[in-house]
């Protein structure tokens, strides 16, 4: 049995998965994604509503807030839009060589 002080912390696992090509090509595929669903999800988590409470907000249907908060499903910049002029909050996309970023303000 492994004892609890010989476990990887996330921290190494994620240094070790990095490393090889085709993690680090989904998780750069994936990081506006991820970004957006950790924002959804704060924002949901800070106003006290659910998947279908914020759907309702945002004029789509449950699932649609379920996949956002996946972090599996590239946002469109169109979405990007309706969920800053919706929810009332500022996001930021930078591009450059090599990588994008979501901020949120």
């Amino acid at each position: 049995m492994t004892k609890l002080s010989e476990l990887k912390t996330g921290e190494e696992l994620r240094a070790e998965d990095i490393r090889d090509p085709e993690v680090a090509a989904e998780l750069e595929r994936t990081a506006v994604a991820n970004q957006l669903a950790i924002v959804v999800i704060q924002y949901r988590v800070d106003h006290g509503l659910t998947q279908t409470a914020l759907a309702r907000e945002l004029g789509v249907k449950q699932p649609a807030v379920a996949r956002l908060e996946s972090g599996d499903h590239e946002p469109s910049l169109a979405t990007l839009a309706r969920l800053s002029r919706r929810l009332g909050i500022n996001l930021h996309v930078d591009v450059a060589p090599g990588s994008v970023v979501l901020r949120s303000a």
